[in-house]
């Protein structure tokens, strides 16, 4: 994804005083809306939202009946970040979780599933499951960083989805534990490396325009790109030196037997124009300049990716394991392809939630 896509409108950082940090969080609400939630109906959250090791929400706004912003504080990187949830249709008995990633830019900019498609607000509109999308970590590809960056700061975020985050969300929201993960392009790598550090945790994962290889010559120039050169950041500080052992640990490619048991969903387009790279289309850059940059830094971007997940599909095969591949005819590096995607890989994602 280019910097252009990353960086687009600066979402503000949201700042919220803790409301009240006891078993169970009051919501800043303003006039409750009628809703069978729990938490809608009682203005708390379910359960202790506090971990053993200091992590914690310490606030929660209700923005409406299916919709909740917390703020969640992270020990191994002391400090909070928001956390979007979309709640359930039918609240009525403990529903599965679906973690949903943003793009390179942590859901700090533009490059957002809300503000590029209606995944969350239409299509899981009628699902039974809680949509959790944290909003922080640009340019970290949501890994533990060996060293704090000047520019980046503190990245421990393999801790933060494995360790910290989910037993919050399962003890805030009443979950039934069972976890799924999706996600595109810098985060199609995450996805896939999460449930090889924390086995169990997730059962199904979707990776859309990812590159698993980060240890491969590609790959790690993929890293660089993303992270030095548009994020400001080193990615010395990040794994070591290109080449360093942690570069081959966080690489989903290498550890894929580790990926056995996953519903898994893989996809990318070659880099050829396809039905969404239209002159000011829905899911396109605008303008002549905007197509122009979607259709060419896209397109180089997305044969790019191509190239590594055909390499992880083939490594699935040699191994046995069983994976749902789309690799499209056509197709940059752009939302109406994950858009598709999302949709195509929901059952999926269903299956291994259980819905």
């Amino acid at each position: 994804m280019t910097a252009r896509w990353m960086l687009g409108r600066a979402r503000a950082a949201v700042t919220m005083a803790a409301a009240v940090m006891l078993a169970a969080v009051g919501l800043e609400t303003g006039s409750a809306p009628v809703s069978a939630d729990p938490i809608v109906r009682t203005g708390s959250l379910l359960g202790d939202a506090t971990a053993p090791d200091g992590s914690k929400i310490q606030g929660a706004r209700l923005l409406d009946d299916r919709d909740i912003q917390l703020t969640v504080y992270s020990a191994a990187m002391d400090k909070a970040f928001p956390v979007d949830v979309h709640r359930p249709a039918d609240t009525s008995v403990p529903r599965p979780t679906l973690y949903l990633l943003n793009g390179a830019g942590g859901g700090e900019d533009s490059a957002t599933w809300d503000d590029n498609t209606d995944i969350v607000t239409s299509f899981m509109a009628d699902k039974n499951v809680n949509v959790i999308q944290p909003i922080g970590g640009a340019w970290s590809y949501y890994t533990d960083w060996i060293k704090d960056d000047p520019n980046l700061g503190r990245n421990k975020w393999k801790t933060f989805f494995t360790e910290e985050l989910p037993p919050l969300i399962d003890a805030a929201l009443g979950t039934n534990h069972v976890n799924a993960i999706a996600g595109l392009s810098t985060s199609g790598t995450t996805v896939l490396a999460l449930p090889i550090a924390k086995p169990g945790l997730y059962r199904a994962a979707a990776a859309y325009s990812g590159c698993a290889q980060t240890s491969d010559p590609v790959g790690s120039k993929f890293v660089q790109v993303t992270v030095d050169v548009w994020g400001g950041g080193d990615t010395n500080n990040m794994w070591g030196p290109v080449g360093s052992p942690q570069w081959v640990a966080n690489d989903p490619y290498v550890h894929a037997e580790q990926l056995r048991g996953l519903d898994l969903y893989i996809s990318s387009g070659n880099g050829l124009p396809g039905p969404y790279d239209t002159l000011n289309g829905k899911y396109a850059l605008p303008g002549v300049a905007g197509l122009a940059d979607q259709m060419i830094i896209g397109g180089v971007i997305e044969a790019g990716v191509n190239y590594c997940t055909h390499n992880l599909a083939a490594k699935l095969s040699r191994l046995g394991i069983p994976a749902t591949v789309n690799f499209q005819p056509s197709g940059t590096h752009s939302w109406g392809y994950w858009r598709e995607n999302f949709i195509k890989s929901w059952p999926v994602l269903a299956r291994g939630l259980g819905v």
